[in-house]
């Protein structure tokens, strides 16, 4: 069984999402996190995957850019997790979130290989294809109203 819930900013959770975000996004591409980009992430929104026993399977950030926008980053799952339905799971308790705290609307930049998976969870391309960390995105976006 998987629970999700929002985390906080430098505790030991969090540090284990990084580990787990530098697993599955960054080690692949040969990149590591500066201190400045974690830094950065003090006032965003941390939803995590957790199993049963307690590890976190999956992680996804809430980075609120005015009051009607919020862009969705990082979203990672474990290798060993994937394909059993936490990313959508995670997608859609964002989105509940981000109701909640009154946004109207959450845009991110899909890696060209994720864009099938937003575009089943109801997520529009806007615009061209273009490159960010070395490889191709797209931005997409879903109004939440």
């Amino acid at each position: 069984m998987i629970q999700i819930f929002q985390i906080e900013f430098g505790t030991p959770e969090y540090d284990e999402a990084v580990r787990l975000r530098y697993e599955v996004l960054r080690k692949p591409l040969g990149l590591e996190y500066a201190p400045e980009q974690l830094a950065g992430e003090y006032a965003e929104h941390h939803l995590v995957a957790c199993t049963a026993d307690g590890a976190i399977a999956g992680y996804l950030n809430l980075t609120p850019l005015d009051e009607e926008n919020v862009k969705m980053r990082q979203v990672a799952v474990a290798a060993a997790r994937q394909g059993q339905g936490i990313g959508l799971a995670m997608v859609q308790e964002s989105e509940a979130l981000a109701r909640r705290l009154g946004f109207r609307r959450i845009v991110l930049h899909a890696r060209e290989t994720a864009v099938p998976f937003y575009l089943r969870a109801g997520y529009t391309i806007v615009g061209d294809r273009f490159e960010e960390v070395m490889i191709p995105h797209f931005k997409m976006e879903k109004s939440l109203v």
